[in-house]
């Protein structure tokens, strides 16, 4: 029951006895321990149907409890404070000491003890994590770190470790974009390339602890390679670096893109090829699940941007059906949503038991 009102919002006791299937004896006897408990109050009434007598709304009680994400990149920590329905109430960002896990484990007890009162803690990065254990992390130069269960000793809170992507996939199923979707693709572009599914309604969780990898698919075999050694892949076309180091000076990523803006040919080559991938990616994704949505966000959001039309005609090129078909979202991006995403994680696993 909680989990229905925190993806679909406040709901009368008569629709969550439809939605869930429970008699009315059991609903009340279920809403009344939840509003005991503090999860639960009763709100304002609201008129549900043309012909219907007003309703009295229940509401989860967001303050109830709080949540602390942490997103770790290479060298930053990005914090975010939530509440239960994963509403940002403060934010942290600082850099971090250095890559050393025991250091980084320490910055991040420190973050947490300036909360007190937390019900879970979550933390994301890019890299392979299984069961709360880091297996590895290429950003930080990590291999089998057991940051769960030495953050939950350090802090004293539940903590919950993934994949930054299929924390922020999971994330805006339950409380974004794709609130209520039962399949969607999230894609992330940046200093790396993510790719999150959503099918029947449920995060998928590769069984070797991957996230799904659809950002190798080929593009064009004579293209750059990715960080993987994978030459004219999607990732190879569209990770930061990649596409940096194929600019003269090494400018930054916003340099070039003010080099894109002011006309230089070198850096718009660079970035319309790039678009095609990320339009090939795209349409490779709507091939493979016909999802209700996809979702494209990341740092390197600007790509799309500068190169919106090359990239939906590489979507033309490559989905089968009439590219219209494809709701895709384009979300603005900053690194506090994939900290709200980690808090987010933290309320998945009080709420569910998932790690």
């Amino acid at each position: 029951m909680l989990l229905e009102l925190l993806v679909h919002g406040a709901r009368p006791r008569s629709e969550l006895a439809d939605r869930l299937r429970l008699s009315r004896p059991t609903l009340s006897r279920v809403t009344k321990a939840l509003v005991a408990q503090g999860l639960l109050v009763e709100g304002a009434t609201e008129l549900r149907s043309t012909t219907g007598r007003p309703s009295e709304l229940l509401h989860v009680h967001g303050a109830s409890h709080r949540f602390l994400g942490v997103k770790l990149t290479g060298d930053r920590l990005f914090a975010a404070v939530t509440d239960l329905t994963a509403t940002v109430v403060d934010s942290v960002e600082q850099p971090l000491p250095n890559r050393d896990p025991d250091e980084v484990i320490a910055a991040i007890t420190e973050v947490s003890a300036g909360f007190p009162g937390l019900t879970g803690l979550g933390v994301v990065l890019g890299g392979v994590v299984r069961a709360g254990r880091v297996v590895r992390a290429g950003f930080l130069d990590w291999t089998d770190v057991p940051l769960g269960p030495r953050l939950t000793e350090t802090t004293g809170v539940p903590t919950a470790v993934d994949n930054d992507v299929q924390a922020l996939t999971a994330a805006e199923h339950w409380f974004g974009a794709g609130a209520g979707t039962t399949s969607m693709v999230v894609v992330t572009i940046g200093a790396g390339v993510g790719t999150g599914l959503i099918v029947d309604g449920r995060l998928v969780e590769g069984s070797h602890g991957l996230p799904p990898r659809l950002g190798h698919i080929l593009v064009d075999s004579t293209g750059p390679h990715c960080g993987y050694g994978h030459r004219g892949c999607a990732a190879g076309f569209l990770m930061t670096h990649v596409i940096l180091r194929q600019l003269d000076g090494s400018p930054t990523y916003d340099e070039a893109v003010a080099r894109v803006r002011a006309g230089n040919k070198q850096a718009r080559d660079v970035f319309e090829r790039s678009g095609y991938a990320l339009g090939v990616l795209i349409g490779t994704a709507a091939n493979f699940l016909d999802p209700q949505k996809i979702l494209l966000t990341g740092e390197g959001l600007p790509l799309y941007e500068l190169t919106t039309p090359t990239v939906h005609k590489g979507i033309e090129d490559t989905y089968e059906d009439d590219p219209t078909l494809i709701d895709l979202d384009v979300q603005p991006f900053d690194f506090g949503e994939w900290a709200r995403s980690a808090a987010a994680l933290a309320i998945r696993k009080t709420i569910t038991g998932a790690a």
